[in-house]
């Protein structure tokens, strides 16, 4: 598994990990507004990734 697919599938689980707390607690909660700031980093480390290597865009 090369390291695109595995980013993509970090991206995918937090994005709905994100959304399964919002249901649960909403927007202004310790817990979401964490899980907002995890799925920020794997986005920003995905766009490194992108333009240093010139992927093709997943997300």
């Amino acid at each position: 598994m090369d390291t695109d697919t595995t980013l993509h599938q970090q991206l995918e689980s937090a994005r709905q990990r994100l959304h399964d707390l919002y249901e649960q607690y909403d927007f202004g909660h310790p817990c979401v507004l964490e899980q907002s700031m995890l799925l920020d980093e794997l986005i920003n480390q995905y766009n490194r990734m992108f333009q240093t290597k010139k992927l093709p865009h997943l997300v």
